[in-house]
Protein backbone atom coordinates (compact mmCIF):
# COMPACT_ATOMS: atom_id res chain seq x y z
CA UNK A 1 0.00 0.00 0.00
CA UNK A 2 1.42 3.40 -1.01
CA UNK A 3 2.27 5.85 1.74
CA UNK A 4 -0.48 8.43 2.30
CA UNK A 5 0.06 11.79 0.61
CA UNK A 6 0.39 14.42 3.32
CA UNK A 7 0.12 17.45 1.05
CA UNK A 8 -1.28 18.11 -2.37
CA UNK A 9 0.76 19.44 -5.29
CA UNK A 10 0.45 23.21 -4.62
CA UNK A 11 1.86 22.77 -1.13
CA UNK A 12 4.89 20.88 -2.47
CA UNK A 13 5.54 23.65 -4.99
CA UNK A 14 5.41 26.26 -2.25
CA UNK A 15 7.77 24.31 -0.05
CA UNK A 16 10.31 24.07 -2.86
CA UNK A 17 10.46 27.86 -3.05
CA UNK A 18 12.89 29.68 -0.70
CA UNK A 19 10.99 31.36 2.11
CA UNK A 20 12.67 34.75 1.56
CA UNK A 21 11.27 34.87 -1.98
CA UNK A 22 7.69 33.95 -1.10
CA UNK A 23 4.99 36.21 -2.29
CA UNK A 24 1.90 36.98 -0.30
CA UNK A 25 0.03 34.45 -2.40
CA UNK A 26 2.49 31.63 -1.92
CA UNK A 27 2.83 32.30 1.78
CA UNK A 28 -0.89 31.76 2.20
CA UNK A 29 -0.47 28.27 0.76
CA UNK A 30 2.04 27.10 3.34
CA UNK A 31 0.26 25.27 6.12
CA UNK A 32 1.34 26.03 9.68
CA UNK A 33 3.30 23.25 11.37
CA UNK A 34 0.40 22.41 13.72
CA UNK A 35 -2.01 22.17 10.81
CA UNK A 36 0.41 19.95 8.90
CA UNK A 37 0.66 17.62 11.87
CA UNK A 38 -3.10 17.48 12.29
CA UNK A 39 -3.48 16.75 8.60
CA UNK A 40 -0.85 14.02 8.80
CA UNK A 41 -2.59 12.39 11.73
CA UNK A 42 -5.97 12.56 10.01
CA UNK A 43 -4.60 10.81 6.93
CA UNK A 44 -2.88 8.01 8.78
CA UNK A 45 -4.98 4.87 8.10
CA UNK A 46 -6.62 3.42 11.19
CA UNK A 47 -5.71 -0.20 11.87
CA UNK A 48 -8.40 -2.64 10.75
CA UNK A 49 -10.68 -4.10 13.38
CA UNK A 50 -9.98 -7.67 14.41
CA UNK A 51 -12.00 -10.42 12.80
CA UNK A 52 -15.04 -10.84 15.03
CA UNK A 53 -15.48 -14.21 16.71
CA UNK A 54 -19.11 -13.44 17.55
CA UNK A 55 -22.27 -13.51 15.45
CA UNK A 56 -26.01 -13.05 15.82
CA UNK A 57 -29.20 -14.92 14.94
CA UNK A 58 -32.38 -12.82 14.98
CA UNK A 59 -35.97 -13.90 15.07
CA UNK A 60 -38.14 -11.64 12.90
CA UNK A 61 -41.74 -11.39 14.16
CA UNK A 62 -41.73 -9.61 17.50
CA UNK A 63 -38.03 -8.73 17.23
CA UNK A 64 -37.53 -6.86 13.94
CA UNK A 65 -41.12 -6.57 12.73
CA UNK A 66 -44.60 -6.63 14.19
CA UNK A 67 -46.83 -7.86 11.39
CA UNK A 68 -45.46 -5.77 8.48
CA UNK A 69 -44.29 -2.80 10.54
CA UNK A 70 -40.65 -2.39 11.62
CA UNK A 71 -40.11 -2.35 15.37
CA UNK A 72 -38.40 0.89 16.46
CA UNK A 73 -34.58 0.74 16.33
CA UNK A 74 -34.55 -2.56 14.41
CA UNK A 75 -32.89 -0.81 11.47
CA UNK A 76 -30.28 0.76 13.75
CA UNK A 77 -29.44 -2.62 15.31
CA UNK A 78 -28.79 -4.36 11.99
CA UNK A 79 -27.05 -1.35 10.47
CA UNK A 80 -24.66 -1.22 13.43
CA UNK A 81 -23.66 -4.85 12.96
CA UNK A 82 -23.13 -4.36 9.25
CA UNK A 83 -21.03 -1.26 9.91
CA UNK A 84 -18.93 -3.32 12.35
CA UNK A 85 -18.77 -6.23 9.87
CA UNK A 86 -20.23 -8.65 12.41
CA UNK A 87 -22.12 -11.49 10.67
CA UNK A 88 -25.73 -12.30 11.44
CA UNK A 89 -28.57 -14.38 10.07
CA UNK A 90 -32.33 -14.07 10.32
CA UNK A 91 -33.81 -17.25 11.80
CA UNK A 92 -37.59 -17.33 11.79
CA UNK A 93 -40.37 -19.84 12.31
CA UNK A 94 -42.34 -17.87 9.76
CA UNK A 95 -42.57 -18.75 6.09
CA UNK A 96 -45.02 -19.08 3.26
CA UNK A 97 -42.96 -17.35 0.55
CA UNK A 98 -39.72 -18.04 -1.25
CA UNK A 99 -36.59 -16.95 0.55
CA UNK A 100 -35.84 -14.45 -2.23
CA UNK A 101 -39.29 -12.85 -1.98
CA UNK A 102 -39.13 -12.59 1.80
CA UNK A 103 -35.63 -11.11 1.78
CA UNK A 104 -36.75 -8.48 -0.74
CA UNK A 105 -39.63 -7.52 1.56
CA UNK A 106 -37.37 -7.37 4.62
CA UNK A 107 -34.85 -5.17 2.83
CA UNK A 108 -37.60 -2.73 1.93
CA UNK A 109 -39.04 -2.60 5.45
CA UNK A 110 -35.83 -2.65 7.47
CA UNK A 111 -33.80 -0.49 5.04
CA UNK A 112 -30.68 -2.66 5.25
CA UNK A 113 -29.05 -4.81 2.55
CA UNK A 114 -29.78 -8.52 3.02
CA UNK A 115 -29.14 -11.72 1.10
CA UNK A 116 -30.78 -15.15 0.97
CA UNK A 117 -27.53 -16.65 2.29
CA UNK A 118 -28.26 -15.04 5.66
CA UNK A 119 -31.93 -16.04 5.87
CA UNK A 120 -33.49 -19.24 7.24
CA UNK A 121 -37.23 -19.61 7.51
CA UNK A 122 -39.22 -22.50 8.94
CA UNK A 123 -39.46 -24.61 5.79
CA UNK A 124 -35.99 -23.86 4.35
CA UNK A 125 -34.61 -27.26 5.52
CA UNK A 126 -37.32 -29.05 3.51
CA UNK A 127 -35.26 -28.23 0.43
CA UNK A 128 -32.81 -30.96 1.49
CA UNK A 129 -35.39 -33.80 1.37
CA UNK A 130 -34.31 -35.16 -1.98
CA UNK A 131 -36.23 -38.43 -1.57
CA UNK A 132 -39.52 -36.63 -2.29
CA UNK A 133 -38.45 -34.43 -5.21
CA UNK A 134 -39.91 -36.85 -7.79
CA UNK A 135 -42.92 -37.89 -5.67
CA UNK A 136 -46.34 -36.29 -5.25
CA UNK A 137 -46.57 -34.26 -2.05
CA UNK A 138 -49.36 -32.35 -0.32
CA UNK A 139 -48.34 -28.88 0.91
CA UNK A 140 -50.45 -27.06 3.49
CA UNK A 141 -50.53 -23.47 4.68
CA UNK A 142 -49.81 -19.99 3.42
CA UNK A 143 -51.69 -17.55 1.25
CA UNK A 144 -53.43 -19.05 -1.79
CA UNK A 145 -50.91 -21.49 -3.32
CA UNK A 146 -47.73 -19.52 -2.61
CA UNK A 147 -46.31 -22.45 -0.65
CA UNK A 148 -46.63 -24.56 -3.79
CA UNK A 149 -44.31 -22.10 -5.50
CA UNK A 150 -41.88 -22.37 -2.58
CA UNK A 151 -41.83 -26.17 -2.82
CA UNK A 152 -41.37 -26.05 -6.59
CA UNK A 153 -38.54 -23.60 -6.09
CA UNK A 154 -36.91 -26.22 -3.85
CA UNK A 155 -37.12 -28.74 -6.69
CA UNK A 156 -40.30 -30.70 -5.89
CA UNK A 157 -41.88 -31.64 -9.20
CA UNK A 158 -45.43 -32.70 -8.23
CA UNK A 159 -46.99 -30.45 -5.59
CA UNK A 160 -50.67 -30.58 -4.63
CA UNK A 161 -52.36 -28.06 -2.32
CA UNK A 162 -55.71 -28.56 -0.54
CA UNK A 163 -57.45 -26.17 -2.93
CA UNK A 164 -56.65 -28.47 -5.87
CA UNK A 165 -58.39 -31.39 -4.15
CA UNK A 166 -61.34 -29.30 -2.97
CA UNK A 167 -62.05 -27.81 -6.41
CA UNK A 168 -61.91 -31.28 -8.02
CA UNK A 169 -63.99 -32.88 -5.24
CA UNK A 170 -65.93 -30.21 -3.28
CA UNK A 171 -67.92 -32.94 -1.54
CA UNK A 172 -64.78 -33.91 0.40
CA UNK A 173 -65.42 -31.04 2.85
CA UNK A 174 -68.87 -29.48 2.38
CA UNK A 175 -68.37 -26.82 5.07
CA UNK A 176 -66.01 -24.82 2.84
CA UNK A 177 -68.42 -24.58 -0.09
CA UNK A 178 -68.63 -20.79 0.27
CA UNK A 179 -64.87 -20.63 -0.38
CA UNK A 180 -65.07 -22.54 -3.67
CA UNK A 181 -64.82 -19.40 -5.88
CA UNK A 182 -61.71 -18.38 -3.96
CA UNK A 183 -60.01 -21.76 -4.43
CA UNK A 184 -60.86 -21.81 -8.14
CA UNK A 185 -58.65 -18.76 -8.67
CA UNK A 186 -55.45 -20.76 -8.17
CA UNK A 187 -56.35 -24.47 -8.15
CA UNK A 188 -54.62 -26.77 -10.63
CA UNK A 189 -55.86 -30.07 -12.06
CA UNK A 190 -54.91 -33.05 -9.92
CA UNK A 191 -52.24 -35.47 -11.21
CA UNK A 192 -54.94 -38.11 -10.78
CA UNK A 193 -58.57 -37.86 -9.61
CA UNK A 194 -59.94 -39.65 -6.55
CA UNK A 195 -61.51 -42.99 -7.58
CA UNK A 196 -63.39 -44.54 -4.64
CA UNK A 197 -64.02 -47.77 -6.58
CA UNK A 198 -60.64 -48.08 -8.33
CA UNK A 199 -57.77 -47.20 -5.98
CA UNK A 200 -55.19 -48.09 -8.64
CA UNK A 201 -56.32 -45.03 -10.60
CA UNK A 202 -56.62 -42.74 -7.60
CA UNK A 203 -54.46 -39.88 -6.40
CA UNK A 204 -51.56 -41.02 -4.21
CA UNK A 205 -49.77 -38.67 -1.80
CA UNK A 206 -46.26 -39.66 -0.68
CA UNK A 207 -45.63 -36.99 1.97
CA UNK A 208 -47.51 -34.21 3.76
CA UNK A 209 -45.75 -30.93 4.51
CA UNK A 210 -47.12 -28.07 6.61
CA UNK A 211 -45.09 -25.17 5.24
CA UNK A 212 -46.95 -22.35 6.95
CA UNK A 213 -50.00 -21.62 9.10
CA UNK A 214 -53.07 -23.26 7.49
CA UNK A 215 -55.88 -20.85 6.59
CA UNK A 216 -58.74 -23.37 6.31
CA UNK A 217 -58.23 -25.63 9.32
CA UNK A 218 -61.31 -27.77 8.70
CA UNK A 219 -60.43 -28.68 5.12
CA UNK A 220 -56.74 -29.18 5.84
CA UNK A 221 -57.29 -31.32 8.95
CA UNK A 222 -59.80 -33.49 7.09
CA UNK A 223 -57.39 -34.18 4.23
CA UNK A 224 -54.53 -34.99 6.62
CA UNK A 225 -56.68 -37.42 8.63
CA UNK A 226 -57.92 -39.07 5.43
CA UNK A 227 -54.34 -39.66 4.33
CA UNK A 228 -53.12 -40.89 7.74
CA UNK A 229 -55.94 -43.45 7.79
CA UNK A 230 -55.53 -44.43 4.12
CA UNK A 231 -53.83 -47.36 2.50
CA UNK A 232 -50.42 -46.27 1.19
CA UNK A 233 -51.50 -42.64 0.88
CA UNK A 234 -54.13 -43.38 -1.77
CA UNK A 235 -56.95 -40.87 -1.44
CA UNK A 236 -60.37 -42.39 -0.84
CA UNK A 237 -59.07 -45.58 0.82
CA UNK A 238 -59.08 -46.81 4.42
CA UNK A 239 -56.36 -49.13 5.70
CA UNK A 240 -57.48 -52.53 6.98
CA UNK A 241 -54.62 -52.37 9.50
CA UNK A 242 -56.15 -49.49 11.44
CA UNK A 243 -57.06 -50.70 14.93
CA UNK A 244 -55.23 -54.04 14.66
CA UNK A 245 -53.90 -54.49 18.20
CA UNK A 246 -51.42 -57.14 17.08
CA UNK A 247 -49.47 -54.50 15.17
CA UNK A 248 -47.30 -51.67 16.47
CA UNK A 249 -49.29 -48.51 17.17
CA UNK A 250 -52.42 -50.69 16.87
CA UNK A 251 -51.92 -50.71 13.12
CA UNK A 252 -52.24 -46.95 12.72
CA UNK A 253 -49.73 -45.40 10.32
CA UNK A 254 -48.37 -48.89 9.62
CA UNK A 255 -49.62 -49.27 6.04
CA UNK A 256 -47.40 -47.03 3.94
CA UNK A 257 -49.20 -43.81 4.83
CA UNK A 258 -47.39 -40.59 3.92
CA UNK A 259 -44.95 -39.08 6.38
CA UNK A 260 -46.18 -35.93 8.10
CA UNK A 261 -43.85 -32.93 8.49
CA UNK A 262 -44.45 -29.71 10.41
CA UNK A 263 -42.15 -26.72 9.98
CA UNK A 264 -43.12 -24.59 12.97
CA UNK A 265 -44.07 -25.67 16.51
CA UNK A 266 -45.05 -22.18 17.74
CA UNK A 267 -48.42 -22.17 19.49
CA UNK A 268 -48.41 -18.35 19.58
CA UNK A 269 -46.86 -15.59 17.52
CA UNK A 270 -46.77 -11.79 17.70
CA UNK A 271 -49.16 -10.40 15.08
CA UNK A 272 -50.44 -6.85 14.68
CA UNK A 273 -53.16 -7.48 17.27
CA UNK A 274 -52.09 -6.55 20.80
CA UNK A 275 -52.42 -10.16 22.03
CA UNK A 276 -50.51 -13.14 20.53
CA UNK A 277 -52.33 -15.17 17.87
CA UNK A 278 -52.43 -18.94 17.29
CA UNK A 279 -49.76 -20.20 14.92
CA UNK A 280 -48.95 -23.45 13.16
CA UNK A 281 -48.46 -25.08 16.55
CA UNK A 282 -52.13 -24.41 17.25
CA UNK A 283 -53.12 -26.30 14.11
CA UNK A 284 -50.87 -29.20 15.10
CA UNK A 285 -52.37 -29.34 18.60
CA UNK A 286 -55.88 -29.41 17.13
CA UNK A 287 -54.85 -32.19 14.75
CA UNK A 288 -53.36 -34.13 17.67
CA UNK A 289 -56.71 -33.80 19.46
CA UNK A 290 -58.62 -35.06 16.41
CA UNK A 291 -56.18 -37.95 16.12
CA UNK A 292 -56.65 -38.88 19.78
CA UNK A 293 -60.42 -38.86 19.33
CA UNK A 294 -60.14 -40.99 16.17
CA UNK A 295 -58.01 -43.73 17.75
CA UNK A 296 -59.53 -43.63 21.25
CA UNK A 297 -61.29 -47.01 20.91
CA UNK A 298 -57.98 -48.69 20.06
CA UNK A 299 -56.40 -46.71 22.90
CA UNK A 300 -58.79 -48.26 25.40
CA UNK A 301 -58.26 -51.74 23.99
CA UNK A 302 -54.50 -51.39 24.02
CA UNK A 303 -54.40 -49.69 27.44
CA UNK A 304 -52.04 -47.05 26.14
CA UNK A 305 -51.86 -43.91 24.07
CA UNK A 306 -51.43 -44.21 20.31
CA UNK A 307 -49.26 -41.25 19.27
CA UNK A 308 -49.49 -39.34 16.03
CA UNK A 309 -46.27 -40.09 14.19
CA UNK A 310 -44.84 -36.90 12.70
CA UNK A 311 -41.64 -34.89 12.42
CA UNK A 312 -41.56 -31.32 13.68
CA UNK A 313 -38.77 -28.91 12.80
CA UNK A 314 -38.35 -25.21 13.47
CA UNK A 315 -37.23 -23.51 16.65
CA UNK A 316 -36.62 -24.80 19.35
CA UNK A 317 -35.65 -28.11 17.72
CA UNK A 318 -31.93 -28.89 17.44
CA UNK A 319 -32.31 -29.84 13.78
CA UNK A 320 -33.21 -26.26 12.87
CA UNK A 321 -30.47 -24.73 15.01
CA UNK A 322 -27.87 -27.03 13.46
CA UNK A 323 -29.10 -26.09 9.98
CA UNK A 324 -29.00 -22.39 10.90
CA UNK A 325 -25.50 -22.66 12.35
CA UNK A 326 -24.28 -24.23 9.13
CA UNK A 327 -25.81 -21.37 7.16
CA UNK A 328 -24.25 -18.82 9.53
CA UNK A 329 -20.78 -20.38 9.27
CA UNK A 330 -20.96 -20.30 5.46
CA UNK A 331 -22.11 -16.68 5.50
CA UNK A 332 -19.24 -15.75 7.83
CA UNK A 333 -16.72 -17.54 5.62
CA UNK A 334 -18.04 -15.66 2.59
CA UNK A 335 -17.55 -12.37 4.43
CA UNK A 336 -13.99 -13.31 5.38
CA UNK A 337 -13.14 -14.23 1.79
CA UNK A 338 -14.03 -10.72 0.74
CA UNK A 339 -12.27 -7.49 1.58
CA UNK A 340 -14.08 -6.94 4.85
CA UNK A 341 -11.15 -8.01 7.04
CA UNK A 342 -7.75 -7.41 5.37
CA UNK A 343 -5.16 -9.52 7.22
CA UNK A 344 -2.52 -7.61 9.18
CA UNK A 345 0.70 -9.42 8.20
CA UNK A 346 4.26 -8.52 7.34
CA UNK A 347 5.50 -8.88 3.75
CA UNK A 348 6.14 -12.51 2.92
CA UNK A 349 4.09 -13.88 5.82
CA UNK A 350 1.09 -16.16 5.33
CA UNK A 351 -2.14 -14.69 6.72
CA UNK A 352 -3.34 -16.65 9.75
CA UNK A 353 -6.51 -18.69 9.53
CA UNK A 354 -9.49 -16.83 11.01
CA UNK A 355 -10.42 -17.78 14.54
CA UNK A 356 -13.42 -20.09 14.82
CA UNK A 357 -16.77 -18.67 15.72
CA UNK A 358 -16.79 -18.41 19.51
CA UNK A 359 -20.28 -17.21 20.35
CA UNK A 360 -23.67 -16.71 18.71
CA UNK A 361 -26.32 -14.51 20.30
CA UNK A 362 -29.86 -15.75 19.64
CA UNK A 363 -32.20 -12.75 19.93
CA UNK A 364 -35.88 -13.60 20.19
CA UNK A 365 -39.23 -12.67 21.71
CA UNK A 366 -40.63 -16.16 22.35
CA UNK A 367 -39.25 -18.05 25.37
CA UNK A 368 -40.71 -21.36 24.15
CA UNK A 369 -38.90 -21.31 20.81
CA UNK A 370 -36.13 -18.71 20.61
CA UNK A 371 -34.84 -18.90 24.18
CA UNK A 372 -35.41 -22.59 24.78
CA UNK A 373 -33.76 -23.48 21.47
CA UNK A 374 -30.80 -21.19 22.02
CA UNK A 375 -30.26 -22.57 25.52
CA UNK A 376 -30.58 -26.23 24.56
CA UNK A 377 -28.51 -26.25 21.38
CA UNK A 378 -25.07 -27.79 21.77
CA UNK A 379 -22.94 -26.89 18.77
CA UNK A 380 -20.76 -29.67 17.31
CA UNK A 381 -18.30 -26.88 16.44
CA UNK A 382 -17.89 -25.84 20.06
CA UNK A 383 -19.62 -22.51 19.47
CA UNK A 384 -21.51 -21.12 22.46
CA UNK A 385 -25.10 -20.04 21.91
CA UNK A 386 -26.38 -17.33 24.27
CA UNK A 387 -30.03 -16.28 24.28
CA UNK A 388 -31.36 -12.73 24.68
CA UNK A 389 -35.08 -12.10 25.25
CA UNK A 390 -36.71 -8.89 24.02
CA UNK A 391 -39.96 -7.38 25.27
CA UNK A 392 -41.40 -6.28 21.93
CA UNK A 393 -43.25 -9.50 21.03
CA UNK A 394 -44.69 -12.57 22.74
CA UNK A 395 -42.88 -12.03 26.04
CA UNK A 396 -44.33 -9.21 28.09
CA UNK A 397 -42.37 -6.99 30.43
CA UNK A 398 -42.62 -8.06 34.06
CA UNK A 399 -43.64 -11.66 33.36
CA UNK A 400 -41.39 -14.56 34.32
CA UNK A 401 -40.29 -16.62 31.28
CA UNK A 402 -40.28 -20.39 31.68
CA UNK A 403 -36.98 -20.59 29.82
CA UNK A 404 -34.36 -18.27 31.26
CA UNK A 405 -32.27 -16.22 28.81
CA UNK A 406 -28.81 -14.84 29.43
CA UNK A 407 -30.34 -11.38 29.42
CA UNK A 408 -33.73 -9.68 29.11
CA UNK A 409 -33.73 -6.32 27.32
CA UNK A 410 -36.23 -3.84 25.98
CA UNK A 411 -35.68 -4.21 22.24
CA UNK A 412 -33.35 -5.55 19.59
CA UNK A 413 -31.03 -2.53 19.69
CA UNK A 414 -30.57 -3.01 23.42
CA UNK A 415 -29.84 -6.69 22.72
CA UNK A 416 -27.07 -5.85 20.26
CA UNK A 417 -25.53 -3.28 22.57
CA UNK A 418 -25.55 -5.69 25.53
CA UNK A 419 -24.05 -8.51 23.46
CA UNK A 420 -21.25 -6.33 22.07
CA UNK A 421 -20.42 -4.97 25.51
CA UNK A 422 -20.41 -8.42 27.13
CA UNK A 423 -18.07 -9.64 24.38
CA UNK A 424 -15.64 -6.77 24.83
CA UNK A 425 -16.28 -5.47 21.32
CA UNK A 426 -15.63 -1.74 21.08
CA UNK A 427 -17.78 0.17 18.64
Amino acid sequence: MAAPRLFNAPYRLCLSTPLRRQTKCTAQRIAPIGARRRREYSRTPTPPKPIPDIAFAFDIDGVLLRSHDPIPRAHEALALLQQQRIPFILLTNGGGKTEAARVEELQERLKVPLDVSMFVQSHTPFADLEQYKDKTILVLGGEEDKCRSVAENYGFKSVVVPGDIFVAHPEIWPFSSQFLPFYKQFARPLPKPIHPTDPSQSLKIDAIFVYNDPRDWGLDATLVLDLLLSREGIMGTFSSKNGNTSLPNCGYQQDGQPKLYFSNPDLWWAAKYHLPRLGQGGFRESLEGLWAATVQEADRTNHGKIPLEKQVIGKPHNFTYAFAEGRLVKHREAMLRGESFPPVVKPGEVPPAPAPLKRVFMVGDNPESDIRGGNDYKSPLGTEWHSILVETGVHKKGSEPRWKPKQIVGDVYDAVQWALKSSGWKV
